[in-house]
């Protein structure tokens, strides 16, 4: 009989351990990667037991959220930092697990080090203690983010108890316009499907876009898959997967990479896989999307207006009525020429040399508007390395850009990188929230790395297209 299981559970299945007594399934982990904020609680839990990391060469740490990007010596400023910086130094030596420090090149945020080191590779299940986990998914892996008392679980017994999702595949068709982005579809997918759209499912994104990306374009996509509710999101492996991965200090190498290369592919979903939802997008269709809101979903493209209050269901009604409110936004008030006062270009999301190189073409012989505060912040200290071998730095440097060291930076603001007030941050990173960039009432909107370069050069949302 033909084997119509797809990528997901074809690789579900063969890293299942056993079923148990409450429906959910004991799940080897191939890769487990871990960082100085989540894995701290999760040492001390070990300890607390008398236990070791049993796999510890399954294991990679690295330091990214609390790092600062602009002064690094230790001891850091922030007490806290400091203390999660000695206590990942402490654990990763104590029980024996490889850690990628601040000292070490191969640093930078975990979801970008996985890949560029090849540690992360088709077929595989991989978690961590971070929401945007599922970047990994863009390799044909199925990756999850866990919390805590999870990261505690992997250490001890490389296993992980979990419900098994079904699966929705998403095609997006046709071909992206020019200016147009990965950050840009997925935008596009959460705002279509909402934030909740995703919850019980695992994406598997398909179709002749996806088909066309690039490995870093693909992560970005696969990045924010969390951001709809989805368990975890992945893309199937084909050669542009194989051609990525080869080479990389953790990947297989010789006849033992060519071996690996064929089972890779024989794991993508066959043309008659079985799923449980499918749902088709016209990529021609999709234009820069800026979010306007407080979550994701809250989004809509460069040329439109924002939605009417009553095109939304009396239930919804409220919390767009409070978006708004927060924003200091109207409904149909055009999202173009919403003034901004920092512009951030990184994060796992879009902090690839891909991203920098979109980034640095709009802002070449170009300058940040007066007023306004412009990071870039490189998502790995190799990043940052070829960028400024390609002369990335001195484009942003002479365009009124900060070139910063590696890290989480503005993303999340655990970390001196921080929102003051009410100011409003053009960002290229993966969440909206209330506060999430590190003031209270700071306003957060999402779009490209490319648009993001083109806000902080007018000085307000503006079209990426009208500057190249």
């Amino acid at each position: 009989m033909t084997d119509r299981r797809n990528l997901f559970n074809k690789v579900w299945d063969l890293h299942s351990v056993r079923s148990l007594a409450g429906g959910q399934t004991q799940l080897f982990i191939g890769l487990h990667l871990i960082h100085e904020v989540t894995s701290p609680q999760a040492f001390s839990i070990l300890r607390d037991r008398g236990l070791t990391v049993k796999y510890p060469e399954r294991t990679l740490a690295t330091v990214d959220h609390i790092i600062p990007t602009d002064v690094q010596l230790r001891p850091f400023v922030d007490g806290l930092a400091e203390e999660m910086m000695s206590a990942i130094e402490k654990n990763c030596r104590d029980f024996g697990v490889r850690l990628f420090n601040i000292d070490d090149k191969r640093q930078g945020v975990v979801h970008i080090v996985g890949p560029e080191q090849g540690l992360t590779q088709p077929g595989m299940t991989i978690a961590c203690g971070d929401s945007h986990t599922s970047t990994h998914g863009a390799f044909g892996s199925i990756a999850f983010g866990i919390g805590t008392s999870q990261v505690a679980d992997i250490l001890a017994t490389q296993t992980l108890a979990l419900s098994r999702p079904k699966v929705r595949r998403i095609e997006v068709t046709g071909k992206l316009r020019p200016g147009v982005y990965a950050k840009d579809v997925i935008l596009h997918i959460i705002r279509k499907l909402g934030v909740q759209g995703g919850v019980g499912y695992a994406y598997e994104y398909a179709g002749e876009v996806f088909d066309r990306m690039t490995m870093e374009e693909r992560m970005t996509v696969c990045n924010m898959s969390i951001e709809g509710g989805a368990r975890c999101g992945y893309i199937n492996p084909d050669q542009t997967t194989v051609d990525y991965i080869q080479g990389r200090p953790f990947a297989p190498q010789g006849a033992d990479f060519a071996r690996a290369a064929a089972w890779w592919l024989s794991l993508a979903s066959p043309k008659d896989a079985e799923f449980d939802d499918q749902i088709t997008f016209d990529g021609n269709l999709i234009e820069p999307t800026v979010t306007w809101g407080i979550n994701p979903a809250q989004s809509v493209g460069i040329n439109e207006l924002l939605p009417a209050l009553a095109t939304f269901t009396t239930d919804d009604q409220k919390g767009v009525r409070d978006a708004f409110e927060y924003m200091d936004l109207k409904e149909q008030q055009p999202i173009r020429g919403v003034k901004i006062d920092v512009a951030f270009i990184g994060s796992c999301t879009n902090g690839r040399i891909s991203d920098l190189r979109e980034a640095a073409a709009i802002a070449k012989g170009r300058h940040v508007a007066t007023g306004v505060k412009a990071l870039v912040v490189p998502g790995s200290q190799l990043v940052r390395e070829q960028a400024m071998a390609e002369g990335l730095d001195k484009i942003f440097e002479a365009a009124g850009f900060q070139w910063r060291e590696a890290g989480c930076s503005m993303c999340l603001a655990m970390n001196p990188d921080k929102l003051k007030g009410r100011e409003v941050c053009a960002s290229s990173s993966n969440r909206n929230f209330k506060g999430r960039q590190g003031s209270p009432t700071g306003r957060t909107l999402l779009m490209s790395p490319a648009m993001v370069a083109a806000a902080a050069i007018a000085g307000c949302v503006s079209d990426v297209r009208e500057l190249n």
